[in-house]
């Protein structure tokens, strides 16, 4: 058993994002489809005696006690393992973009511990463990890109003849981030979307529906309406991600993309058709 790794941790696209209802107790229904691109992170595991975790930030500091570190102890409390690990943190995706960067490191780390201190734990267990970091940790344990809806717990995968085609895509981060909270309290917001299927997307893919929640966020933030004209100046369909703010496009061609303000980031992504780490978990055998 290797004592240590290094693994990606991408981000995802939603590639539309409908708010179909809400519960009783205030969370809100989706139903989106989550696509994984190029865009990673990167995080150094090693193991280490005693249980004890540490985590150093390679990159950008992030909080005392992000998702990582939580993952970590999540898994240590569900198994009683008495592993620990230092774990190293390049960031590159950006935060509060509706990226799920943080949802996406928190996947890496479980599936990247579960490997490091042997536990075996299935797809599934991980998920489980998962789903209660974050909604959107479970999309990241999946292994491939799917359509996700309920509260993010319920996954269907996109594989076979629902696959995703390749593509090419601007992705732009303004300056300026939004808070999810922010976003889903409005009264403004769409909640009553009519509900879609797998396969009306599949007829459309990249230009099906529309992100719900994009009026809101342009309301909230300049930058995001911003960064969508940036985009549409330059014949591309952008749409928001997520709760924002970073907007996205798929490009048609190669395109330049400079010329925009300095402290945008701005990157044309591939998108992945699996996740980098998607055999290291094996689903259950309800056989």
């Amino acid at each position: 058993m290797h004592a240590l790794y290094d693994v990606p941790a991408p981000a995802k696209l939603n590639l539309f994002l409908h708010i179909t209802g809400r519960r009783a107790d205030g969370y809100h229904l989706l139903q989106s489809v989550f696509m994984l691109i190029d865009w990673c992170d990167t995080l150094h595991f090693e193991r280490r005696p005693g249980g004890a975790l540490s985590r150093e930030d390679l990159g950008p500091a992030l909080p005392e006690m992000d998702l990582v570190l939580r993952a970590a102890h999540a898994l240590q409390a569900a198994t009683g393992c008495t592993e620990g690990a230092h774990i190293g943190i390049t960031k590159r995706i950006p935060a509060q973009a509706g990226m799920g960067g943080g949802s996406s490191d928190a996947a890496s780390t479980l599936l990247a511990l579960n490997r490091l201190w042997g536990l075996n734990l299935s797809r599934q267990a991980l998920q489980k463990i998962g789903l209660a970091l974050g909604a959107d940790v479970p999309f990241f344990l999946c292994g491939t890109n799917a359509f996700v809806e309920g509260i993010g717990e319920t996954i269907t995968p996109l594989e076979n003849a629902q696959q995703l085609p390749k593509a090419r895509f601007a992705v732009v981060k303004p300056a300026a981030g939004l808070e999810t909270k922010a976003i889903f309290s409005s009264p403004s917001l769409k909640r009553d979307s009519g509900c879609a299927t797998i396969l009306g997307f599949a007829a459309t893919h990249f230009d099906f529906g529309r992100n719900d929640l994009q009026p809101v966020a342009e309301a909230l933030c300049p930058d995001v309406t911003q960064a969508l004209s940036w985009l549409s100046q330059r014949g591309m369909r952008p749409r928001m991600t997520g709760s924002g703010s970073a907007v996205f496009a798929q490009m048609p061609h190669a395109m330049d993309l400079q010329g925009a303000p300095g402290d945008w980031q701005i990157r044309a992504c591939d998108n992945l058709i699996v996740h980098p780490l998607a055999g290291w978990a094996s689903d259950e055998n309800f056989g």
